[in-house]
């Protein structure tokens, strides 16, 4: 990399400071929850805006039970070239209406709101860090491919075959998902996961009169939960949180049927299969009662391949000819991140430098924000 090409990268980012900032400021005030798919339409219509105006072509890509995604590349088109894919998403987990409660604010060195940090700081580094590319007449080795989902905080479920797709056929992958830590730790490993459903079918009786007659479905559940309980091993970064259970009709009558939801994080393949043949071969001990186990690991852990470990020491390189010593980190989350690293190199967590992810206190650091912005520049223009 050239040391003097990475001060025009951080110039450049550093003109357009307030810019970049105001961009971040429009994203959050388009309120974009997962579960309001006509929210989605502002958001994707000024990142699609942004986009065009780094060079870029974009196009819808309707969705099944989504508000469907943004897929773009530049107007040149790959040429035979080969490419390397961006991800990001518009959604976020807050309903509409939290602008009110949480109002998007820039003061001084920090900009908070719903949404600023997961993931619309990440969406404008991605606008920016293009627009940089292509005003500096930088010509990445591999073409930028864009996917914006509109899904992913609620697992992806429409959009992963499209970043499997992409990811199998790309050079390398960045996901645009917030940094780690005060320090801005990058993700080279994520926990993999998934979500079970445990239904619990028993019989009502008057629990008064003839309670023996019954089989209680809460009963079962009770002991089915201590069993999920037992899975959990904190050495080995497993977990297993039962985080909704509901049950029963009246108190005055036997249970005659229970429902649990369970999530499930695990360190590598090994454990995921482990933990989810142990969920799915639960039996019932409550004389009376059946059990139907559904779901399972939807998403692969992020783990430390040698490609994802070739493209880190890449990025940290590219970071120090910025002044950046970077550093990464395992965390527990998932992203689409855990899909693409099964089928390229990746990198997650090049996103802005912050906190409060689903939390009130989101926000996120105006300097790290930009100085971001020009680590992403400078990454694309990494030798494959």
């Amino acid at each position: 990399m050239s040391t003097e090409r990475a001060h025009r990268l951080v110039a450049w980012v550093h003109e357009r400071r307030e810019e970049l900032v105001e961009y971040l400021r429009q994203l959050a005030l388009v309120e974009s929850p997962s579960t309001d798919h006509a929210a989605q339409a502002a958001v994707q219509r000024l990142l699609r805006e942004g986009l065009e105006s780094a060079g870029l072509r974009v196009r819808h890509v309707r969705g099944r039970g989504s508000a469907g995604h943004l897929f773009a590349r530049t107007r040149e088109g790959a040429g035979g070239r080969p490419f390397q894919l961006l991800l990001g998403h518009t959604d976020t987990v807050w309903p509409l209406g939290t602008v009110d409660e949480m109002p998007v604010e820039v003061t001084g060195e920090v900009i908070r709101g719903p949404g600023v940090y997961d993931m619309k700081g990440g969406l404008a580094q991605l606008v920016f860090a293009l627009r940089a590319l292509r005003d500096l007449r930088l010509t990445p080795p591999a073409e930028p491919a864009v996917l914006v989902n509109s899904d992913e905080e609620t697992g992806s479920r429409d959009s992963t075959r499209y970043v499997r797709m992409l990811a199998r056929r790309a050079a390398r992958v960045f996901v645009l998902e917030p940094a780690a830590g005060p320090t801005g730790k990058l993700k080279t490993a994520r926990k993999g996961g998934g979500r079970f459903e445990i239904e619990v079918l028993g019989k009502s009786a008057h629990a008064g009169l003839e309670p023996q007659a019954g089989a209680s479905a809460i009963l079962e559940l009770s002991h089915v939960i201590q069993k999920l309980h037992a899975l959990n091993d904190p050495e080995r970064g497993i977990t297993v949180n039962v985080g909704v259970i509901e049950g029963g009709y009246r108190p005055n009558v036997v249970a005659a049927r229970a429902h649990a939801t369970v999530d499930v994080r695990v360190p590598s393949a090994k454990d995921a299969a482990r933990v989810e043949y142990a969920i799915s071969t639960i039996r019932p001990i409550t004389p009376g009662t059946r059990l139907q186990v559904t779901g399972g690991i939807g998403r692969p852990p992020m783990t430390r391949t040698p490609g994802n470990r070739a493209l880190w020491e890449a990025v940290r390189a590219a970071g120090r000819e910025l002044g950046l010593d970077l550093e990464d980190t395992a965390v527990g989350g998932m992203s689409d991140g855990n899909t693409a690293s099964r089928y390229a190199a990746t990198i997650d967590g090049m996103g802005p430098i912050g906190d409060g992810a689903h939390a009130a206190h989101e926000f996120v650091s105006v300097e790290g924000f930009v100085e971001r912005t020009a680590l992403l520049a400078n990454v694309l223009l990494l030798p494959l």
